[in-house]
Order: structure tokens, then C-alpha cells, then sequence
């Protein structure tokens, strides 16, 4: 698992200009079972990704996100192994390299 740790690099502005990209991007995400959870910081200086999947499969995903793309944002991910988690909360494995999960 991964938390995905984005700082803007440009000025608010520049940010919402690929803000409705980067929500596609996150809804493909979602919808192939890699995030399980998003949001902006607070203050609002970038956002922090939960992801499922190996290291390879979330850098692919990465290179994707329109905020990558335009250098929006700096990524910083940090691997680690959930040993306690809440009831009721899907630990499930993410989506293989091929794709499937």
C-alpha cells in the first residue's frame, strides 16, 4: 500500500486549470481499484493519495495523472504494511501489473 504525497509546484491558479483532468484521472483510479481514498491537503499546498498495488503499477498510474504530466505537482510515495486497520475496512490486494486484480 501507498501513500501518495503530492506538493503543488505551481501557483492556485495553474493548479485549477488540470484540476477537472486530474479528478478524471482519480475516477479511473477509483474504478480500477487502485485508490482507495483521496484529497486536497489542508492548507490547500497538494493533495495525498491511498493506493493499493505494486510499486511499478503506481508510477505507471503516476505518469498518467495530468498534474504529472504538466508538472503541476511533485510526487513522493511511501510504501507501507497495514498491521491494524478499522472494521469493516477492504484490505482486498489491488490490481496486478496486468491489470487484474
Amino acid at each position: 500500500m501507498f501513500l501518495i504525497n503530492l506538493t503543488y509546484r505551481v501557483a492556485p491558479d495553474e493548479v485549477d486549470r488540470h484540476l477537472d483532468a486530474h479528478r478524471v484521472f482519480l475516477e479511473r483510479g477509483y474504478a480500477d481499484g487502485h485508490f482507495i481514498c483521496s484529497g486536497p491537503k489542508a492548507p490547500r499546498t497538494g493533495g495525498i493519495i491511498l493506493a493499493r498495488g505494486d510499486y511499478d503499477s503506481i508510477m505507471r498510474l503516476i505518469a498518467e495523472d495530468p498534474f504529472y504530466v504538466h508538472s503541476v505537482a511533485e510526487y513522493h510515495l511511501q510504501e507501507f504494511q497495514p498491521t491494524m486497520w478499522a472494521k469493516g475496512f477492504d484490505l482486498t490486494p489491488g490490481p496486478s501489473p496486468g491489470g487484474e486484480g
